[in-house]
């Protein structure tokens, strides 16, 4: 079910606002926080779970330090 929100201007910043029948599927609610997450088909918007959090710091601070390995492994 596609929605259409349009972008706004919230104090000196842009912004989108989410219709209440989202923020009831995505289970939030006003001060909470969502991830924003790029992928092929465009962007994914979940919510905050700080288990997940933990885990992509630690997976990125894996492929920082083996950067030059893992470009090695892909060829």
């Amino acid at each position: 079910m596609p929605t259409t929100v349009k972008v706004t201007t919230i104090g000196s910043s842009a912004g989108i606002v989410l219709p209440r029948e989202v923020l009831s599927k995505l289970n939030v609610q006003k001060g909470d926080s969502l991830y924003l997450t790029e992928t092929p088909e465009g962007f994914k918007l979940t919510p905050y779970n700080d288990q997940f959090d933990a885990t992509v710091k630690v997976a990125q601070d894996v492929m920082r330090r083996y950067r030059d390995t893992l470009k090695k492994l892909a060829e």
